[in-house]
């Protein structure tokens, strides 16, 4: 099962009202027809099926329908463990705010020795001052995740991360360690300025690398977004047994998890 919310905002759901009811009638149709029409749900009880949600109620939109809350692959971008996002099952997706629907101009950025600002947290230029800094602040948005890891990632600044219960995208292949700091906010300018040259150094060509893996393609290329979201959904789908064989391919496990 693949669910695109978007599709629900723009022919269903009324931002200014927020009917939940509308909502859920979908939801729940949606699964009844499903396994009603087709075997492959009722064979493991949505298990083996994958939903894609990028708005903050996304996860909301499960809790009507017990199978996908609790047995689906749901890929959120809301990747809350403190509103039951379960790392085993479900996958975390990067929010990517692309306001022309172009990556072009966005990403790149100056070298280590032009950025002159310590800390990036909101300026009025903002996207200038993204390729001038060393460290970009990115805190979450209404919801604990935001566009801001993706937008400092293409401008080659080091993410500075202070958002609470979030599950990172792509967590399970990428060393989130190598490329960002967790910054807890009392302690901001502390952290960030005892960051040795080196290490900011090794951070920074690291961003550079993993860079393409928040791109967006289309068609998609080798490495990119799309791409890296189909291992994270397989690995759980590894877990997923169907009439008492499961699915295992070591080569492939061993060639995303030896990458970096």
């Amino acid at each position: 099962m693949f669910v695109l919310f978007a599709i629900i905002i723009e022919h269903l759901f009324d931002p200014s009202i927020r009917d939940k009811a509308i909502l859920r009638r979908t939801v729940c149709d949606h699964a009844h027809i499903i396994s009603h029409k087709h075997p492959y749900w009722n064979r493991s009880l949505g298990a083996d099926h994958f939903m894609l949600s990028c708005h903050d109620w996304g996860p909301r939109a499960t809790w009507y329908v017990p199978q996908p809350y609790y047995n689906s692959i749901r890929v959120l971008c809301n990747a809350n463990t403190s509103e039951h996002f379960n790392p085993k099952k479900d996958a975390s997706f990067p929010e990517i705010n692309l306001i022309t629907g172009e990556i072009t101009y966005l990403t790149g950025g100056l070298p280590p020795s032009n950025r002159t600002i310590l800390a990036l947290f909101a300026e009025l230029s903002y996207k200038d001052t993204l390729k001038k800094s060393r460290f970009c602040i990115c805190p979450g948005g209404h919801e604990v995740a935001s566009p801001r890891i993706v937008e400092v990632t293409y401008a080659e600044c080091v993410p500075g991360l202070i958002s609470q219960h979030h599950v990172l995208p792509f967590s399970d292949v990428l060393n989130w360690e190598s490329f960002s700091v967790q910054v807890p906010v009392k302690c901001l300018k502390n952290i960030l300025m005892g960051v040795s040259q080196d290490r900011y150094f090794r951070m920074y060509e690291q961003v550079k690398m993993v860079q393409r893996h928040f791109v967006v393609n289309n068609p998609s290329v080798r490495y990119d977004a799309f791409n890296m979201i189909i291992p994270s959904i397989w690995f759980r789908r590894l877990n997923v047994c169907i009439n008492c064989w499961c699915i295992f391919t070591p080569c492939f496990i061993h060639y995303y998890y030896n990458y970096y």
